[in-house]
C-alpha cells in the first residue's frame, strides 16, 4: 500500500498517460515498433511506473485492448436502451460510432491496423470480437423491430450485414478520403437500403 501511494503522489493520472500515450505510439509505430523508453519518456514517468501498472509492455498493450473494449460495450448499451424504431436506433449507432471514432482517433487507427494491417509482432489477441459485438447488436437491434412489427421479417445475418458494410465502408472511406468525408451519408444510405424492409 505504502509503495501504491507513493506512486500515486509522485505520478498522478500516471495510468492514464500511459494508456493514451502508448495507444498514440502504437497506432502510428505498430507493437513492434514502439519501445518502452519511447511510452515512458513520453508520457513522462519512469519505467518502474509503468511496470507497476501493467507489469510489461504487453500487460499496456492488453489494458488498451480491454478499455477499447470496455467503450464499444458502453456504446452498445446506450444503442440498447435508446427508444425508436429500429432505423432510428441503427441511425444512432452509426453517430455514437462516428463520435467515438473522432473522440478516440489514435484507439481507432489502432485496432484497425491490427484487425486489417500485418500482424506487427503484436501478442495474441481475440481482435474479431469488436465485430462480433457490433454483429450481435445489429442482429439484436433488428430482431427486436421484428417481434414489434415495425419490420418486415428478413435473414437478421444479411441485414447485419448490410448495416454494418455501410457504416464500415463510410467510416473508411472517410478516413481515407477526408475531403469528401459526409456525415450524413451512412443515414441516407441506410435509409436507401431500409426501404424494402419496412412493411
Amino acid at each position: 500500500m505504502e509503495v501504491k501511494n507513493k506512486i500515486n503522489s509522485l505520478e498522478p493520472n500516471a495510468r492514464q498517460r500511459l494508456l493514451e500515450t502508448a495507444t498514440d505510439l502504437f497506432a502510428e509505430k505498430g507493437y513492434a515498433g514502439t519501445y518502452v523508453r519511447e511510452i515512458v519518456e513520453k508520457a513522462g514517468v519512469s519505467k518502474p511506473v509503468l511496470y507497476y501498472y501493467f507489469q510489461s509492455k504487453e500487460g499496456l498493450f492488453y489494458a488498451i485492448l480491454e478499455y477499447a473494449s470496455d467503450v464499444q460495450q458502453n456504446v452498445l448499451n446506450e444503442i440498447f436502451e435508446a427508444s425508436g424504431t429500429v432505423f432510428d436506433r441503427f441511425v444512432y449507432l452509426y453517430r455514437r460510432v462516428y463520435e467515438g471514432i473522432q473522440q478516440y482517433q489514435s484507439l481507432y487507427k489502432m485496432i484497425q491496423s491490427l484487425i486489417y494491417g500485418p500482424p506487427q509482432g503484436a501478442p495474441e489477441y481475440d481482435y474479431a470480437s469488436y465485430q462480433r459485438q457490433m454483429f450481435e447488436a445489429v442482429r439484436r437491434i433488428y430482431d427486436d423491430g421484428v417481434s414489434k412489427g415495425e419490420i418486415r421479417k428478413a435473414d437478421a445475418e444479411e441485414v447485419a450485414f448490410l448495416v454494418l458494410s455501410l457504416i464500415d465502408f463510410s467510416l473508411n472511406m472517410d478516413q481515407v478520403i477526408p475531403e469528401s468525408a459526409d456525415p450524413q451519408r451512412p443515414e441516407r444510405l441506410l435509409r436507401i437500403a431500409f426501404q424494402g424492409l419496412v412493411p
